[in-house]
Formats: structure tokens, sequence, C-alpha cells
């Protein structure tokens, strides 16, 4: 059965970092291209980023880019949101996702095959 299981989250004051997680317990991780997506209270599903299979392209929302950056461990099985310098508009459950031979294209518009149910992430001011 796969699962993909998101770690990490807290509640921080704005400017703080945090470090998300995703392990996934799905076979040969490196061939799925993998996503990060948030949702805040009242909004629809945003994709933050994503990281292609190859490992070679990474893209972003413009609102996170130069602040988040996403990172993958195939040999962990994991991949990775490094947040910085946090602002309260970057408060959602972020959620990670994964796509077998995904384009980057395919994962940041949510056609995935898998989703993890989320961490949730608090910045206050």
């Amino acid at each position: 059965q796969v699962q993909l299981v998101e770690s990490g989250g807290g509640s921080v004051q704005a400017g703080a970092s945090l470090r998300l997680s995703c392990a996934a317990s799905v076979p040969s991780f490196s061939t799925y291209t993998l996503a990060w997506f948030r949702q805040a209270p009242g909004k629809e599903r945003e994709s933050v980023a994503a990281i292609h299979w190859s490992a070679d392209q990474v893209s972003y929302t413009y609102s996170v880019k130069g602040r988040f950056t996403i990172s993958r461990d195939n040999a962990k099985n994991t991949v990775y949101l490094q947040m910085i310098s946090l602002k309260p508009e970057d408060t959602a459950v972020y959620s990670c996702a994964a796509k077998l031979f995904g384009s980057l294209q395919q994962a940041r518009a949510s056609d995935v095959d898998y989703w993890g149910k989320g961490t949730k992430v608090s910045v206050s001011p």
C-alpha cells in the first residue's frame, strides 16, 4: 500500500524556518516526480514546488521563490521542503504528492498518483 507521510509542520513566528519532510512508501521512489501543495483555510489548494524524477529540474510558485527549496533523497525515499523567512500568508496545510515519471507541469497541476494527508504550518506575525 502506497503511503506519503508528511512531518515537520508547526507553529512559528514570522521570519522563522521550517523543514517539511515527506516519506514515501512507493516502489522505485526515484521514478516519481514529487510536489508540495498547500491549502490555507477558506482557499483553494495551491501548488508550491515540484522536483522532477530525474532531480535535475525544479519548479516553484512565484510567492515562495527564494524562500523555499525542494529537494529529495532517493536513498531515504523522502522529499523535503526547506522554508525560510516564513510569512503569515504561508500558513496552510502542506501536502506532498507523487506522480510516476511525471513532468513538473503534471505534478504542479495536481495530476498525480498519490497524495499525503498533510502537515499544518502556522506562521504568526
